[in-house]
């Protein structure tokens, strides 16, 4: 299957498995690490289905996923990089800001990505030297500097090593930028910076499913991603920082991040 066909049966499967969030009755969560360390029911049945779809379609599909500790090999020929519910603390809240999201992987190297809020109902899409798309219509990031946008941050909830300079970061953020933003899902803050609503966002501690399907939105929407000292990515199964946005803005920050 062209890697077209690939990301239109993400797509198609995504919304399928938005069905199951939109529906979803008796949220209960249960701690995987701490109280901020969560996981529900519709966690495990969306990433269930995504296999199961793509295990359907796809000779030889393979995962790496956040629940119940799927990880097959990261070089894989059809590589499925899965969160199924990324922004779960928010969806247990009935806050409305979360998303499935999949990454397409083919022998180490990121091909295509799917990213879909069900609430808003909004399809980020992107195939690797195409371009990025939000329900079908063409995306680019914004590239202001960084006093002329909003930045979005995370708060690495599970890494409580990162939590004094991402404070740190946030501030002095806050004070360079017209206002910063929290909102609970690192794939849907870097489909943000994709689709121009904001021009910077940085995480001290992110996890490949957190940021693989987002990583490539953004870049083909023109935004910049890397660490948050301007390295790459690692894309392996580590915890990393992160740092999206226009050229201008993340010069901007890395300079404020080094005094």
């Amino acid at each position: 299957m062209r890697t077209d066909g690939i990301l239109a049966l993400m797509s198609s499967v995504e919304r399928e498995a938005g069905e199951l969030i939109l529906h979803a009755r008796k949220i209960i969560s249960k701690n995987k690490t701490d109280s901020r360390n969560v996981v529900t029911e519709y966690d495990i049945k969306v990433q269930n289905l995504l296999m199961e779809r793509f295990s359907e379609r796809i000779s030889g599909a393979r995962f790496v996923c956040e629940e119940n500790g799927v990880h097959d090999d990261l070089k894989a020929e059809h590589l499925f990089i899965i969160d199924p519910i990324d922004g779960t603390m928010n969806f247990t809240k009935n806050l409305n800001h979360s998303c499935i999201s999949v990454a397409y992987s083919s022998f180490g190297e990121i091909k295509a990505a799917a990213v879909y809020n069900p609430f808003a109902d909004e399809m980020f899409t992107a195939v690797k030297g195409e371009g990025a798309c939000l329900n079908g219509e063409k995306i680019c990031a914004d590239q202001c500097s960084l006093k002329d946008g909003l930045v979005l941050f995370g708060t690495a909830p599970y890494s409580s090593e990162a939590w004094d300079d991402t404070f740190v970061l946030a501030k002095k953020a806050f004070l360079n930028s017209l206002d910063i933003r929290r909102q609970g899902s690192a794939e849907l803050d870097l489909c943000s910076i994709a689709a121009g609503r904001a021009g910077l966002y940085f995480e001290e501690a992110v996890s490949l499913w957190d940021y693989a399907a987002g990583y490539l939105i953004a870049s083909e929407a023109g935004a910049e991603v890397t660490r948050i000292d301007g390295t790459m990515l690692p894309f392996d199964l580590s915890r990393c920082s992160i740092l999206a946005g226009g050229k201008k803005a993340r010069a901007d920050f890395i300079a404020l991040s080094a005094e």
